[in-house]
């Protein structure tokens, strides 16, 4: 008899909904839930294959010990009398923040909050953080500043009802499919879509607008837009006379970003700029849609606050399919970020330098916690030696971090490193313990997607033997470190975080199964949930105007390094590829990593299609596939990075943005040769 058990998909941030169908313990396949808001009955092609790497013979099946530079298989005790010992001798001597802990956007919204209760209660350090950092740090930073939170303001099933989209740095049809679809359900009801992307991509195809700018000047671009909407009088006056502040400084900015400025610097022709910003600011409702082309950027903040800016000056924000709405890379970035695994907030971004908020976290966790912030990703990894131990759960920092090779560097230099993981990856080839993992499939939580949705995760199969769940793990291990953490299931978990989270006040697994999914902030067990933020006024009081003037990359293309190399996802793969490239179906489609570069160029350079071709930045080279195309500008190469033998991120540029302190993987400079 075949079972279906429904669950949240684990790749993407939409957070669509499936069945996974599961016969005598094994998994068949999936069914997608027709009555979801988000998915309506469908699937991308990840959705769909969402169960081939569960039960991968792959899958990590016992601990790891590393012995003279080799892995043995241990015992559970064996593997966390090994860490514990570790743990203490090194928090002994160098103290607490000697110790880094690095959580999990694969990982439930449950887990990484024990995960940051681990690292502050148990360890007595705040050095948390986790992917948000290389992806949507600077959507945090930069929303939180505007609005007052850092979260998408509008739901992904009001799109279809916007009446103009702009799409920046997002490629919503490869990364995130059923969005995608939602936004081409809004131009067959007539939204007019405007499209800023240095590449032709599928959207290109149904855009009425597509801006081709060179990568690293999206601010020059939205002040251009705001020049014309503002020169034209064709802003918002009541919005930003009632609901905002800071404005003449704004309008004093962006006056000298006139067409013909901003065609120099983006290369976007001035005819195409005016059009673009009468139909946005015309449009009432607009939504913003972007992701990591302007969040993956030493000016990624500011980025988005500019973003910002363009929606406010058009009143834009606070109502149905308009605001400004981020895309969430992976399954629960945004849940994890909401749990506190980051180094300055606790859960419910609270700030953990506030002296009341922290009070109460030592009451309810019975310790005192650090009293300042912790080092972020990119601080961990700054310098070989800073963190002396890390505590990795699901994360393939070599693969994902800019600059690999200083990646591993830091990890050389480490005393110890523990890596919890489904498979044997980068990262885990330089960690003294591995212990195995479960997989969503194989434990019950929640994840929260792209616009603020917690949905239920349900075990649909036992764990593999020998492995267990990230969230048992780190309570065994502090438990033998002489920190209980007492929870029965996941359930007790989500109590004490809606306990001590105001957002998340209402929030219960009884409301959860009943209502399907809650929206926060939901502040008690009456209120419904939000599905729009800022409605009345901004979380802040008043929308925030930031003048903010253009800056390129950090690194710009010279006679040596001619190109600007950019990256980006596909359709088929997700991420490090740990997953999708043990799929079947998907690894099929496209096996190895490629550069795509524009035909003028290769044609100068000899460069055939599916030739091989070296591509070298000042960080390293890559001996790869060319894909010569239009679908690129010229002077700008592409490179996905879902390839762990051909590491896309060995060339990036681990230049960070100043506010957020994420990694400019966006633009660097680089040169492309014939191999030989």
């Amino acid at each position: 008899m075949i079972e279906y058990t429904l669950t949240t998909c684990p790749f993407c941030g939409v957070g669509c909904n499936f069945y996974l169908k599961v016969e005598h313990g094994r998994i068949l396949g999936v069914s997608p839930s027709r009555n979801h808001p988000v998915n309506r009955g469908r699937l991308c092609v990840k959705g769909w294959n969402a169960f081939d790497f569960v039960t991968h013979p792959d899958r990590l099946r016992k601990p790891l010990i590393k012995e003279n530079g080799k892995f043995k298989e241990a015992s559970w005790p064996a593997a966390y009398e090994l860490i514990v010992k570790n743990i203490k001798r090194i928090k002994t001597e160098n103290g607490p923040d000697a110790l880094g802990v690095i959580s999990s956007a694969r990982c439930t919204n449950e887990e990484n909050y024990i995960i940051q209760k681990f690292g502050r209660a148990c360890l007595g350090t705040n050095n948390i953080d986790h992917c948000a950092r290389t992806c949507h740090a600077p959507s945090v930073a930069g929303l939180t500043r505007s609005f007052g939170s850092g979260a998408a303001t509008n739901s992904i099933d009001e799109l279809p009802d916007a009446k103009c989209i702009l799409v920046i740095g997002s490629n919503p049809l490869e990364a995130h499919p059923i969005i995608g679809w939602r936004i081409l359900t809004a131009k067959d009801r007539g939204a007019k879509i405007i499209l800023a992307d240095p590449r032709a991509i599928g959207l290109s195809n149904f855009s009425d607008i597509h801006l081709r700018l060179l990568p690293g000047t999206d601010i020059c671009l939205l002040n251009g837009l705001m020049n014309i909407i503002l020169e034209k009088e064709l802003e918002d006056k009541d919005f930003i006379r009632e609901r905002t502040e800071g404005f003449e400084e704004l309008k004093e900015t962006v006056k000298k970003y006139a067409p013909e400025y901003v065609e120099k610097i983006t290369r976007v022709p001035r005819e195409l700029l005016i059009k673009a910003a009468e139909i946005y600011a015309k449009s009432k409702p607009a939504s913003i849609v972007y992701s990591l082309g302007i969040t993956e950027h030493t000016v990624g903040t500011d980025n988005v606050s500019t973003l910002a800016n363009l929606a406010m000056v058009t009143g834009n924000v606070g109502r149905l399919s308009s605001g400004v709405n981020p895309l969430r890379g992976q399954n629960n970035v945004q849940g994890s970020c909401d749990m506190g695994a980051l180094p300055n907030v606790f859960s419910g971004y609270q700030n953990v330098e506030d002296d009341a908020v922290r009070r109460k976290f030592e009451d309810a966790w019975e310790v005192r916690l650090p009293g300042k912030k912790g080092l972020t990703n990119s601080e961990m990894f700054e310098m070989p030696g800073r963190i002396k131990l890390f505590y990795i759960v699901g994360e393939d920092v070599v693969h994902s971090e800019p600059n690999s090779k200083h990646v591993i560097s830091c990890l050389e230099k480490a005393e110890f490193i523990v890596v919890h993981d489904l498979f044997m990856c980068k990262t885990a080839e330089y960690a003294d313990v591995i212990l195995p993992a479960s997989s969503f499939a194989e434990k019950e939580g929640t994840f929260a997607n792209a616009d603020r949705r917690i949905q239920r995760v349900r075990k649909a199969i036992q764990p593999l033997p020998d492995t267990k769940p990230d969230g048992e793990i780190v309570m065994e291990v502090a438990s033998l470190l002489g920190y209980h953490m007492k929870y029965k299931n996941a359930s007790e978990v989500m109590d004490e975080i809606a306990h001590l989270s105001p957002i998340f006040g209402g929030v219960s697994y009884g409301r959860l199964e009943k209502e399907g999914f809650l929206q926060w902030p939901c502040p008690d067990k009456n209120h419904p949930g939000t599905k729009v933020l800022h409605q009345e006024e901004f979380v802040r009081g008043k929308g925030k105007f930031f003048a903010i003037d253009h800056k390129g990359p950090e690194e710009l293309s010279d006679d040596e390094y001619p190109f600007i190399l950019t990256t980006g996802r596909m359709l088929f793969h997700y991420n490090s590829g740990t997953q999708t490239r043990r799929t079947a179906i998907l690894s099929r489609e496209f096996p190895e990593n490629f550069v795509q570069i524009n035909s003028e160029d290769a044609e100068r350079l000899n460069i055939k299609n599916r030739s091989k071709v070296s591509v070298s930045t000042r960080r390293g080279a890559l001996e790869i596939k060319a894909e010569v195309s239009n679908n690129i500008i010229s002077g700008v190469i592409w490179m996905p990075f879902h390839y762990a033998d051909k590491l896309t991120n060995t060339l990036t540029n681990n230049a960070f943005d100043p506010i957020s302190k994420i990694g400019e993987y966006k633009a660097c400079a680089a040169k492309v040769e014939p191999a030989k």
